[in-house]
């Protein structure tokens, strides 16, 4: 006959204990696989809208200088409504280019020699600029922009590419992208653009 080990029945406050470790180790888990989902459904969340209603441009080149820099990081808004004055990112060439709208459809632009704009006969106050200049333009002014385009035109006047050359020519409404309205980086100069 064999000889039966003893078996240990353990005390209470060992079971009390394992069953302790035991209750914390599912609470873990629980926590753990909730924080997890609503990361991810947050990530979801905020992939949309930024796609979908503010997309975030990042600026390259100086055709929008001093208001916008190389590396700047701009907050969009989807939008259809635009107003002279408002600076507006649009696709271009499977390419996004960001300018500021000088004339809307039916408008008459004309510029002189020394760089002054003019919107139906008046001359623009464009406190945005650092220098005026006439640029590369080879349409012919004065200038009626067409049904259902703006007219756009760069900040830097001297070296940005814009309406004012046929190669981009006057931006249709399907090519707008929408609306830079915020500055999120660099973090000293965050705030609205204007």
């Amino acid at each position: 006959m064999k000889k039966r080990k003893a078996i240990e029945v353990p005390e209470l406050s060992q079971l009390e204990e394992e069953l302790s470790r035991v209750k914390y180790q599912k609470r873990y888990k629980r926590v753990l696989t909730s924080t997890v989902s609503t990361l991810i459904v947050v990530a979801a969340v905020a992939v949309l809208i930024a796609t979908l209603l503010m997309p975030v441009l990042q600026i390259y080149g100086t055709s929008m200088s001093p208001t916008l820099y190389d590396g700047d990081i701009i907050a969009t808004i989807k939008t259809t409504e635009f107003e002279p004055g408002d600076v507006v990112a649009f696709y271009y060439n499977n390419k996004i280019l960001v300018k500021r709208v000088i004339a809307m459809s039916g408008q008459w632009v004309d510029m002189d020699e020394d760089g002054n704009v003019y919107v139906n006969d008046v001359l623009l106050d464009e406190p945005y600029l650092v220098e005026r200049a006439f640029g590369e333009c080879d349409i012919k002014l004065p200038y009626q922009v067409p049904e259902n385009r703006i007219f756009v035109m760069g900040d830097h006047r001297s070296v940005s590419v814009d309406s004012r050359s046929t190669t981009v020519g006057c931006v249709a409404e399907e090519q707008l992208v929408g609306k830079l309205v915020f500055r999120v980086w660099p973090l000293k100069d965050m705030g609205p653009v204007m």
